[in-house]
């Protein structure tokens, strides 16, 4: 009769086993395929490095301008 306990322990144990399992193997299935979502929507919505640099020296070439027109009213 314990043998049969034991026996239901187990099927149980591994039950529950087989259930996180497969939620865990779904959970990165879904994961994966959410990064490689990602990865083709971020070039598409951040700004790239290039466009950056050239956007920030536009803005100091005006400040610079700006000063000089100042300095030149003193």
């Amino acid at each position: 009769m314990e043998q049969q306990y034991i026996n239901m322990a187990l099927s149980i144990s591994f039950l529950v086993l087989g259930w996180f399992a497969r939620e865990m193997w779904s959970a990165v299935k879904e994961l994966k395929l959410d990064l490689a979502k990602l990865r083709e929507e971020i070039p598409h919505s951040c700004v790239q490095k290039d466009d950056y640099r050239q956007d920030i020296k536009e803005l100091k070439d005006m400040i610079s301008k700006l000063f000089d027109i100042i300095e030149k009213r003193r």
